[in-house]
């Protein structure tokens, strides 16, 4: 597993909380709190990219 560094939990409305974590190597992470060791990875702006349009609605039905 990357070193990797987690921020703080998002959680939405609901009970969905994730985290978002980067390493060293500029590679982005995004995991369901409490199951950091199951992610997704992508570039940061990928990432930022989907963080964005699920805050804006545009992807409610991944939450």
């Amino acid at each position: 597993m990357p070193d990797i560094s987690w921020e703080a939990p998002f959680c939405g409305e609901g009970a969905n909380c994730f985290r978002i974590g980067t390493d060293g190597d500029g590679n982005a992470y995004i995991a369901v709190a409490g199951h950091e060791d199951h992610y997704v990875t992508d570039t940061r702006e990928a990432l930022r990219t989907l963080i964005r349009d699920i805050k804006a609605g545009k992807a409610d039905h991944l939450l």
